[in-house]
């Protein structure tokens, strides 16, 4: 195609893993298995929320704005890389392209606050029981929540609309949706301006929310270690294991992503990380919440059982 503006380009190659094509249909299926159970999974867990009064407290609620994330998230990318399994020409347009690259890093941002705001919710609920309720009222969780969303758009999708420059061909995405490091090098300007805008931006985004999360857990791990009865402990520290869990895997696929040395890089590696991030972690935070969860369990055995007696209601009446 030569090197034309990136205003003439319609649509762009997005490789994803069209070099197995072997690989795609098994592929296909199995990503549209993670994401229906990453969309029942994240809605089921909004929809507890919402129906039962006993889940309605501030834990939860930041567990919904979670939820959200993670379908939107996944929503964004898979639907269309499960088509480009299938199709015969594996493209994607220039805007949707965009949109993507302005969305996932809006989300990735927001998604690093609001899992702070979690282990800040932790915090003042071990350390502070008695005044916890007073403390995360309505209106600082809205003030929380909504600030998470806010720094996150504010903190990438403003940055990243003054770091777009004119694309140079060929115009092929390796890789399995658009993203800002991947576009980077097909930019036909020097980027080294974009590229120290970027690793600032991530220091601010990725390293200061994870350094609150940090900073909550040796908190709380004094707070814990002061409690006498070992069962008080086991109680205490019950109640962090599933965000504990989900920042583990959040931050540790990350860097292994961007941490790694260079000798270790492969296109295809990169690939099949993002897949984790992108498909396999937004299904299994839901997951990760509910099973050691009780307070979950036991409401969604109330809804069960609701519906059970409903059925049970209703086959009487046809009898009769």
């Amino acid at each position: 195609m030569g090197h034309k503006n990136s205003s003439t380009v319609t649509e762009l190659v997005l490789v994803g893993f069209s070099n197995h094509p072997q690989s795609e249909t098994p592929l296909f299926f199995l990503f549209s298995l993670a994401y229906l159970a990453n969309c029942f999974g994240n809605t089921a867990v909004i929809t507890l929320v919402v129906l039962h009064s006993s889940l309605q407290t501030p834990m939860y609620i930041f567990l919904c704005h979670l939820a959200f994330l993670n379908i939107f998230f996944s929503t964004i990318v898979v639907p269309k890389m499960l088509y480009n399994f299938l199709a015969t020409r594996k493209v994607i347009s220039y805007n949707f392209c965009l949109a993507q690259t302005y969305i996932t890093l809006f989300l990735e941002v927001t998604e690093c606050f609001l899992l702070a705001v979690m282990a800040l919710d932790r915090y003042v609920a071990i350390c502070f029981p008695l005044r916890y309720l007073l403390i995360m009222n309505t209106s600082v969780c809205v003030a929380l929540a909504l600030g998470a969303w806010t720094t996150g758009f504010f903190a990438s999708v403003v940055p990243l609309f003054f770091t777009i420059l004119p694309l140079c061909g060929p115009y092929v995405v390796d890789y399995i949706f658009c993203e800002l490091p991947i576009l980077l090098h097909m930019f036909c300007a020097d980027t080294s301006l974009q590229e120290a805008m970027m690793f600032a931006g991530g220091a601010g985004t990725v390293l200061l929310p994870f350094l609150l999360i940090i900073l909550s857990y040796l908190r709380i791990l004094v707070a814990v270690m002061r409690i006498d009865s070992v069962e008080g402990r086991k109680k205490a520290f019950s109640t962090c294991t599933s965000h504990l869990t989900v920042v583990t895997i959040y931050y540790g696929t990350g860097l292994i992503r961007y941490m790694r040395p260079k000798s270790l890089y492969s296109a295809e590696g990169d690939k099949l990380i993002s897949l984790f991030y992108v498909v396999i972690n937004p299904m299994l935070n839901p997951f990760i919440y509910s099973l050691k969860n009780m307070e979950v369990k036991q409401a969604m055995g109330r809804v069960i059982g609701k519906y059970k007696n409903k059925i049970k209601s209703h086959t009487r009446m046809c009898r009769s």
